[in-house]
């Protein structure tokens, strides 16, 4: 049976932003059983398998742009990660094409990558230089 004391204590813990790893060091220091340590981590794990799992890093940047999206669609920020990463999967038919309005679905998408985009983007960088030189 799992301590609800501790599992508050570690679900707080990560809300905060502390690593698991801190998380057990002060509760080691603490003086806990280490059997009921474990069984409160267990206790916190998702019930589905690891292959489902998808660790990101994301920039301060991307991450508020993103918490604000999930606020405004009144998602919680795994469920907006989730819904974006659906989308850029989703199949598009041939000469359709969609804005990215995101930076994480922009790192997703193939739509601007190969030589082809690349040749368009040092033709639209060359157009600003020029403009910027007549002005």
């Amino acid at each position: 049976m799992t301590d609800k004391v501790l599992v508050d204590f570690i679900t707080g813990a990560r809300k905060r932003g502390f690593s698991d790893v801190q998380i057990r060091k002060v509760i080691d220091e603490k003086g806990w059983p280490a059997g009921r340590v474990e069984d409160a981590f267990n206790s916190l794990q998702p019930k589905f398998k690891i292959k489902n799992q998808v660790c990101v890093f994301l920039g301060d940047e991307i991450l508020e742009i993103l918490e604000k999206r999930a606020k405004k669609s009144m998602f919680k920020l795994h469920e907006q990660i989730e819904d974006i990463l659906r989308r850029s999967t989703a199949r598009k038919t041939k000469g359709t094409t969609e804005k990215l309005d995101d930076a994480l679905l922009a790192c997703f998408s193939r739509a601007n990558t190969g030589k082809k985009a690349k040749k368009k983007k040092k033709k639209k960088v060359k157009k600003k230089v020029k403009k910027k030189a007549k002005k």
